[in-house]
């Protein structure tokens, strides 16, 4: 090591003495020839020649980059106050240069009289702008008002701050973290002292470096950058003592002090490296400009002296602008790798340590630990441009986050269903939880995606669905009450659409043509675009109102709604028995038009199923308009656009279509979005919270996303779908049995919900119960691996559970064709009771390709058939006359080609609820079939479903109270 040190040290002395030497010798033979004139021997470094390099390798690596990320686009915004003609000739450099290398730059030119909150303003729009990596506020500010330019420089994003003014990254400079942007001109010196076009000063260590000047752009930057690279830095300025002698000790002297020619040749030590950062204008009558340009240093004396020396202009200048452009690659750079490179988060917070006896569910939620949900967010990668809070703990995520991660590769996707249920439920949204919750203890990415819960079931029967025990989202008041008003929405958007239905049916009836025509179009008034694409639809190519013949204008206007073939209904988000048949219009000026209608629950209408399966909002405004209400007297399908509603639908719904963030017991991500029931809708959370969840979690991550009830509901839904529609690949199944729901399905009694107790069969061990039982978690078993998908049960354990009852389970599961069965207890124990399932699906190998049972070009009868046999196992279908005579309708309407979601009961295999266990010999009877032309499957009902739930005689509200002084919620479950 000392060898190696003493040869660093030769050679750096032996460099300068080269330099000093080649003056000296040169001087010398001037005079022995007879010269009398000085010749410049010191080396010219280039800034022209070395920025060009620099510049030519960003646009190498830029372009490399997009061989594998082809929307890589780094992005510099430069922010000008004023028009000063010196800023002007700056910025345009800068734009230049960097539309030569590939990056996108913006210049932002304000008004002299904006506002210093108008430009803080300015600087966080761009702070929150994905696509702009690096901010530059040009200095100085050219304004009237009073602005101080040091907090707005401050005020730009560290990240983003590719100036290196901000006092983050100076800090960071100043204590020796290089893990920053230092300020470009400093960093420009370095490169032209460093490089071998340059000065060719690899190695500063040990070299005697004076620099003159303190600014905070340059002076003193360039020191702390000289330190931090081991030279022994002296830093000058004009109230320095003895100043020329302190220079002339330099063998690195970097002179940045703003006055032209301030430092003479006697102030130079013979070969030593000077960076002129200087750049002054001094009066020359023989330039046609009339200046000329000049540094801080006389070059004319200099040169002689010197061993290199940066000219000015084309020494520093061109490196701080290349420079600049360096730093926003790397910001960008920097930002992708945040992107691509999975790294894994940095979660906060402290599980909850589990409690015996287990507490209540909303004692528990009380009393953990929440962190506010733009910390989360920051924890995940989720950039605050993309974060709408609502309050402190709950938020939306922009779906511009799939724009910014598009080439990030995504983590794997996992589907949490269940075997038959019992009326208490077997706990898979706790599952789903408590896995998550594993995932995050065990330092594994991984984000829940469960649905957002009914206030009907929330009140009625079921209570919240927020999971339990020690495996919650939290705060779940807020989850299980209103979260975001998306469900709201989906009512406001739902009632406004059977609103236009009943509107047009009455003024049809009520106008005649000219005046109906004239009042939807008005001559002096352009058709709208929902207009248009019913002009569109009737072949119709005409822009103006005026323009339409008599004929064209009636088919335009009159829908002719054949008032018996209307599916819209009205929705309301609370059980209401006494909603499920009405009679509207029975007011004095409806002018008799009654009509019988009812009350769907809202989760429930179409327009919750689009949503969850939107991926965009122009897909959702597509959904949205090609939703069919009934049919027209002619017998042809009419939408939302042909009322011309769509639009309004999409603005009620814009934010809806955003996933709301929470958080679980044990500080991770939770996505929730969307509550299609599973059997009546198709069941699961939206595409966009998996597609979200998938690009966070990254590549070694899992996002798991439940399905609701069992596998014959929600998950085959979920395959068909949701994951043929959108693309999704599942990696893995859970499937999660309960003793209990098994017991039930081996001939256990009936199990009472609303608070009965249960029988004694399910407090007492009873083995062959539990065996026979397993007939019903074989069927599900196979159901999984149909879709060729490997299936992992969980074994959700209940304090009644023995331990010979469970291994039944266990060794069952295996037999019958699980790849894995754990015993879990993350009700009781939180993450660590789930841990071996969070492990069983880690070692899985992964890889499958997801298999359909049926082809698109199947006919509906025969969608069905294969569902009832291959997922029920049923013997076939068999459909009522009236369905039949819809199917026929559906086929000729061109709707034949859309999957099957199948309505019915979720207590059975079949569609009788009373069959448990694996029922066979069993023929499932479609007794109506509806369309749901938006979301993209044909609603098809089987046995009796009600879409509207009822209250029981003690509901659940009973419970629900608020504490006035707290404002707690009490009483939730």
């Amino acid at each position: 090591m000392i060898a190696i040190g003493l040869r660093k040290c030769f050679s750096l002395k032996f460099k300068f003495l080269y330099f000093s030497l080649q003056n000296k010798v040169l001087h010398q033979s001037k005079a022995f020839f007879g010269y009398t004139t000085k010749v410049n021997m010191a080396k010219l470094i280039s800034g022209k020649d070395i920025s060009a390099d620099v510049k030519s390798a960003i646009k190498t690596k830029i372009d490399e980059v997009r061989q594998t990320v082809p929307n890589f686009t780094p992005g510099l915004a430069i922010v000008q106050v004023g028009d000063r003609q010196d800023s002007n000739v700056y910025i345009g450099q800068k734009l230049k240069s960097a539309t030569e290398v590939g990056i996108t730059a913006k210049h932002v030119k304000l008004g002299t009289d904006i506002s210093e909150s108008a430009l803080l303003t300015i600087v966080n729009q761009l702070n929150e702008d994905p696509n702009v990596h690096g901010i530059i506020v040009q200095l100085p500010l050219d304004c009237n008002t009073a602005i101080d330019s040091d907090l707005v420089t401050n005020a730009i994003a560290r990240e983003k701050d590719v100036d290196g003014l901000g006092v983050v990254n100076a800090g960071r400079l100043a204590r020796g973290n290089l893990d920053c942007f230092v300020p470009c001109t400093p960093r420009g010196c370095l490169e032209l002292i460093q490089s071998p076009r340059g000065a060719g000063l690899a190695s500063l260590a040990g070299v005697s470096a004076v620099v003159v000047g303190r600014s905070k752009i340059v002076g003193s930057p360039m020191a702390e950058l000289l330190t931090w690279h081991h030279a022994t830095v002296t830093l000058c300025h004009s109230r320095t003592k003895d100043l020329a002698q302190v220079c002339r000790q330099a063998d690195l002297l970097v002179v940045a002090i703003g006055r032209a020619q301030y430092v003479k040749s006697d102030w130079i030590k013979p070969g030593a490296i000077v960076i002129d950062c200087g750049i002054n204008s001094l009066p020359d009558s023989s330039r046609a400009s009339g200046y000329r340009l000049v540094g801080d240093v006389d070059f004319s004396e200099a040169k002689s002296v010197a061993g290199a020396i940066t000219p000015v202009p084309g020494g520093v200048g061109p490196m701080t602008v290349a420079m600049l452009l360096r730093n926003t690659m790397e910001a960008a750079l920097a930002e992708r790798d945040k992107s691509l490179a999975g790294q894994a988060w940095k979660l906060s917070g402290i599980p909850p340590v589990p409690k015996v006896p287990v507490p209540s569910d909303i004692d528990i939620s009380r009393s953990a630990t929440l962190k506010r949900v733009d910390q989360l967010a920051g924890e995940i990668g989720v950039l605050p441009s993309e974060l709408e809070q609502y309050g402190h703990h709950k938020a939306k995520i922009s779906l511009k986050i799939l724009d910014r991660l598009s080439s990030a590769p995504d983590g794997k996707l996992t589907f949490v269903t269940g075997i038959t249920p019992t009326p208490l439920g077997e706990g898979k949204s706790t599952t789903t939880l408590g896995l998550v919750q594993a995932f995050t203890e065990i330092g594994v990415d991984s984000c829940a995606c469960i649905r957002q819960p009914s206030q009907g079931p929330t009140f009625g029967v079921k209570g919240g669905a927020a999971g339990g025990g020690y495996s919650q989202v939290i705060p779940m008041d807020e989850f299980n009450l209103h979260l975001t008003g998306d469900i709201h929405a989906v009512t406001a958007a739902n009632n406004l659409m059977a609103s236009a239905i009943d509107t047009r049916l009455f003024h049809e009836s009520t106008q005649s043509d000219e005046a109906l025509y004239r009042r939807l179009a008005p001559k002096d008034k352009p058709f709208t675009e929902v207009q248009q694409r019913r002009l569109q639809k009737l072949g119709i190519d005409k822009k103006m109102p005026s323009e339409l013949t008599a004929e064209e204008a009636r088919a335009f206007s009159r829908l002719d709604i054949d008032p018996a073939t209307i599916t819209w209904q009205r929705v309301i988000d609370t059980s209401d028995r006494f909603l499920r048949d009405i009679t509207i219009g029975q007011g004095p000026n409806e002018k008799s038009m009654t009509r019988r209608c009812k009350f769907d629950i809202s989760v429930a209408s179409e327009i919750m199923a689009v949503l969850a399966l939107s991926t965009s909002l122009a897909d959702l405004k597509q959904r949205l308009g090609r939703m069919v209400f009934g049919l027209s007297k002619s017998g042809a399908a009419l939408t939302a656009d042909d009322l011309g509603v769509t639009g309004a639908l999409c603005v009620l719904l814009k934010d809806c279509l955003k996933p709301n963030l929470m958080q679980t017991l044990a500080g991770g991500p939770c996505l929730v979005h969307c509550g299609p029931f599973a059997n009546i809708a198709h069941g699961n959370s939206s595409v966009v919270a998996d597609q979200v969840a998938m690009k966070l979690v990254g590549p070694s991550g899992f996002a798991v996303t439940e399905s609701g009830f069992g596998s014959d509901m929600g998950f085959e839904k979920g395959m068909h779908i949701k994951c043929r529609s959108s693309g999704l690949q599942p990696h893995s199944v859970v499937l999660v049995a309960t003793v209990r729901a098994l017991k039930y399905h081996g001939g256990g009694p009936k199990i009472l919900g609303g608070g009965a107790p249960l029988p004694d069969e399910y407090r007492r061990e009873s083995v062959d119960l539990v065996v026979k039982g397993c007939e019903n978690l074989a069927q599900h078993v196979a159901i999984v691996r149909s879709f060729n998908l490997p299936v992992v049960v969980a074994v959700n354990k209940f304090g009644t559970d023995t331990p010979a009852e469970l291994e039944a389970v266990v060794n069952a599961a295996k037999a019958c064709g699980a790849a894995d069965a754990v015993i879990c207890n993350h009700w009781a124990e939180g993450g660590r009771g789930a841990d071996a399932l969070a492990r069983a699906l880690m070692a899985l190998p992964g890889g499958s390709q997801l298999g359909y049972l049926y082809s698109l070009d199947d006919g509906l009868e025969a969608k069905m058939t294969a569902i009832a046999k291959r997922v029920y196992g049923a013997d076939g279908v068999q459909l009522t006359d009236s369905a039949r005579q819809q199917l026929d309708r559906l086929t000729e309407l061109g709707y034949a080609n859309l999957p099957v979601c199948m309505a019915k009961t979720n207590f059975s295999l079949s569609d009788n609820p009373s069959l448990a266990g694996r029922p066979t010999g069993f023929t499932v009877c479609v007794s109506d079939l509806r369309l749901s032309a938006g979301a993209g499957f044909v609603f098809a009902v089987l046995g009796s479903i009600s879409l509207m739930p009822g209250l029981p005689t003690r509901p659940c509200f009973y419970d629900v109270d608020l504490d006035c002084e707290t404002g707690e919620v009490l009483g939730l479950m």
